[in-house]
């Protein structure tokens, strides 16, 4: 089961004044939907939301909803920042079965920038897709999806068919789709644009 709990409060009313009222009352509001039952307006402590968050295990993942004695498995797909203050400002749940399959974006993650050789000649990371959308049950949600950069030289491209998912986990995303790709630096790329052009004059000659 889900490592988070989300103690929540119902709130009986909805609207922009009454989300005003939670948040000066030290709660964040948020909707749960999903399911076969209606959307129902709720709020947790700002306190409890900020140190769920922050953990880095609640946007996108398996978490408990508590309300009294019960228990929801859910899933928390969005949280929106206040602006300014950069202050959780609302977030919304989905109720799920907690061995529902489901479709969720992923964080990718790339590791061994440091060692790979085309990075340190000086080569770019240019990243397409920081996240993949993968279909696996609720309760196996992967935390990120690694891509190892060992050894990748400039002119390297990393694509969809290239990710190692883990067991029952898998994309409908197209296997071609590039998710990122070594670059040369500009440097470089100006070096190899006037070697190939002292090639031509050479040959011309």
């Amino acid at each position: 089961m889900a490592e988070i709990v989300l103690n929540v409060e119902v709130r009986e009313k909805t609207g922009t004044g009454n989300a005003r009222e939670v948040r000066r009352a030290g709660k964040v509001p948020g909707v749960l939907y999903g399911g076969d039952k209606d959307p129902v307006a709720i709020a947790v402590k700002s306190n409890e939301f900020r140190k769920a968050l922050y953990t880095g295990k609640l946007l996108g993942h398996l978490v408990t909803l508590k309300y009294g004695k019960e228990t929801q498995p859910v899933i928390a797909k969005a949280v929106d920042m206040h602006p300014v203050t950069d202050e959780p400002w609302h977030f919304d749940l989905y109720r799920v079965d907690e061995h529902q399959q489901i479709t969720i974006d992923v964080p990718v993650h790339f590791a061994h920038q440091e060692t790979a050789p085309g990075l340190k000649r000086g080569g770019n990371l240019a990243v397409v897709l920081h996240t993949v959308a993968v279909s696996c049950s609720a309760d196996s949600i992967p935390e990120e999806i690694v891509v190892d950069l060992e050894g990748l030289e400039i002119g390297a491209t990393i694509r969809v068919s290239d990710l190692k998912l883990p067991a029952k986990v898998s994309t409908a995303l197209d296997p071609e789709l590039v998710v990122a790709s070594i670059a040369g630096s500009k440097t470089e790329t100006a070096a190899e644009g006037e070697e190939g052009e002292a090639a031509e004059e050479a040959g011309e000659e």
